[in-house]
């Protein structure tokens, strides 16, 4: 025993001494970490506008993606073929989920899911036609399009999906190609090039669906 703990000096615990230390230690990790996402917020701020690449693909293909979702459950619901009825399944769920990362992106960014310019003023050039032509993105189906599908049954629902459906992925391969090439950002660059990829395997898979079923 020490002169210390002789003289009745009480030993040190974790509200003395070694408390303070602990707290002191806590704090400045506390600090640190929310030094490092202010960082990281910031350079994302700085590195990803409104009216860049990045969010314009960002917002512009969740809404894409949102149309390809409400046609797949509308086939589902329509269809009786398990083949199309498959393929409506792996779309809404793949889509879907793409929506939410690009969605989770933009709030990484601080930016708003809806941005300040008409939709593909990202890409200009000869994307930019579409909104003047009243089809905001290509590949969109029309309003009437999607009345269409939604009063079709059976093999006429199949047929009229697989087509609006190809055209919906020849879209979406176009914006993604577009993104690849102008973006930024290395995890919109990476969906983008799979977005491109799967789509166009798909666009086959349903083209030789669609001649299986004339």
């Amino acid at each position: 025993m020490t002169d210390d703990l002789l003289d009745g000096e009480p030993a040190p615990t974790l509200g003395g001494r070694w408390g303070v230390t602990v707290l002191v230690a806590l704090l400045a990790l506390v600090v640190g970490v929310a030094g490092t996402l202010l960082v990281v917020r910031a350079t994302a701020q700085t590195s990803v506008t409104d009216f860049g690449a990045d969010a314009g693909f960002s917002r512009d293909m969740q809404t894409h993606h949102r149309q390809a979702v409400e046609m797949a459950f509308l086939v589902r619901d329509r269809s009786t073929d398990p083949a199309v009825r498959t393929l409506a399944y792996d779309i809404a769920t793949s889509q879907q989920q793409q929506a939410g990362q690009m969605y989770g992106w933009l709030v990484q960014w601080g930016l708003p899911q809806t941005g300040p310019t008409r939709p593909m003023a990202w890409v200009g050039g000869e994307h930019a036609a579409h909104g003047e032509a009243g089809v905001p993105m290509p590949g969109l189906a029309t309003a009437a399009q999607l009345d269409q599908l939604r009063a079709a049954q059976g093999v006429a629902a199949d047929r009229l999906f697989l087509r609006l459906m190809i055209a919906h992925h020849q879209g979406g391969v176009e914006m993604a190609q577009a993104a690849l090439a102008q973006a930024r950002t290395p995890e919109v660059r990476t969906l983008a090039g799979a977005i491109a990829t799967a789509q166009t395997s798909e666009i086959a898979l349903m083209e030789g669906m669609l001649r299986e079923r004339s």
